[in-house]
């Protein structure tokens, strides 16, 4: 288990005022129930996030289709988000001149 599961399964979901809900398994082949769910979450499509208040019916509808999603609070979806743009800023940009050399620069 790594350092970011480990945390998630720590911090309890009721202190949250906030969930990010993100669908990670796909639709096709699940029960009709937990696709009218789903539907209701507003999660269309996989690797989408929605954030929803946090009630009990809520909840309640994230227990039933717990299998298939991701939930985190807003301090987690944060921390990941900023760990996901820290880790494509690494490289600096390729910069690439198209003009030809003029002969100042050769001698």
């Amino acid at each position: 288990m790594n350092a970011f599961k480990a945390y998630k399964a720590c911090v309890p979901i009721a202190w949250s005022p906030n969930l990010y809900i993100t669908l990670v398994r796909g639709m096709p082949g699940t029960r009709r129930l937990h696709r009218r769910t789903l539907e209701a979450l507003r999660l269309r499509k996989c690797n989408r996030t929605v954030m929803r208040w946090n009630t009990p019916t809520v909840r309640g509808m994230l227990q039933q289709v717990k299998r298939l999603i991701v939930i985190e609070t807003e301090e987690m979806f944060k921390a990941r988000k900023q760990k996901e743009e820290t880790h494509r800023a690494l490289r600096p940009p390729l910069v690439i001149s198209h003009k030809p050399p003029s002969l100042t620069d050769a001698l």
